[in-house]
């Protein structure tokens, strides 16, 4: 790495690995690396950017309040979360992403802390949060239920888990919908849409340890290009279509092609030289007990 990439890492104490990241290598941990490394998720982060924004000024976050971002991705919750002044650590599966996170902080001139690690099974102590949140990251976990155990584990209590996840009949869903149609996910692995069902939520943060707020919202992609320049895109830096297309043979990767081509055309706002589309999901406020 260069001279500004090895000040950026001394600027934000990147990669505080723990025991527990290093022995993270089962084969499911292993699936999920290798699909958030697929492409290049900071270009698609992108596209939404100014919605991460919206997301954690509804939090009223305070100077003094610790929080984690969890599966922060190239920080689009972190970086406007350590804007607010509180003290902000990002936690994800995959080095390159923390590396973009941390230039993004650089540039801000904002202190953060940055962990590889792994959702399901966090280097941090009982209660040492005020916020959890986490942007379309956590739901991709393969065990939902290490992960709510981890959360709860990690917040204190009166603290608040925060979450936006994809709802399986929005824009995203229906795309992921797709992919799990061509390249089923492993047998016994849940759908990372269930994240997105208001009833599975409250299964999952029951009523003895969690008060639970849940809303539907919708956020507006925005990219530089058309419709099919937009499907490229993500043919080639959404890790989850990146490994489905990798998964197909040439006939049937025409035929998710052109799916995915007529998804983005169909719901592209009209009248536009750019790309903009509107993709629903569940924001989840669960406050610890």
């Amino acid at each position: 790495m260069g001279a500004t990439c090895s000040n950026v890492l001394r600027h934000t104490r990147l990669f505080r690995h723990s025991r527990q990241a290093e022995a993270a290598n089962d084969t499911l941990t292993q699936r999920s690396r290798g699909i958030w490394s697929a492409g290049d998720y900071d270009r698609i982060a992108r596209g939404f950017r100014h919605e991460g924004v919206d997301f954690v000024d509804r939090l009223g976050l305070l100077s003094t309040d610790q929080v984690l971002d969890l599966a922060c991705g190239s920080g689009n919750l972190t970086i406007p979360a350590a804007r607010s002044g509180a003290s902000v650590i990002g936690l994800d599966l995959i080095p390159t992403l923390l590396e973009a996170a941390a230039e993004w902080a650089y540039r801000e001139g904002l202190d953060i802390s940055l962990d590889q690690g792994n959702a399901e099974n966090l280097p941090y102590e009982d209660g040492q949060f005020d916020v959890v949140m986490s942007m379309f990251g956590v739901m991709f976990a393969a065990r939902p239920d290490s992960v709510v155990a981890e959360l709860e584990r990690v917040t204190r209590r009166g603290g608040r888990v925060a979450l936006a996840n994809w709802t399986p009949d929005g824009f995203v869903g229906q795309m992921l919908g797709r992919h799990a149609a061509y390249a089923p996910p492993p047998p016994g692995v849940p759908s990372p849409l269930l994240w997105g069902d208001e009833s599975v939520i409250h299964q999952r943060f029951p009523d003895d340890a969690w008060n639970v707020k849940a809303r539907r919202r919708s956020l507006t992609f925005r990219y530089p290009y058309s419709a099919a320049g937009t499907a490229k895109l993500f043919r080639i830096a959404y890790g989850p279509t990146v490994r489905t297309f990798d998964a197909l043979d040439s006939s049937h990767s025409e035929l998710l092609a052109a799916e995915l081509l007529e998804h983005w055309t169909r719901h592209r706002h009209p009248g536009k030289r750019i790309t903009e589309v509107d993709a629903e999901y569940l924001e989840v406020v669960a406050i610890r007990r």
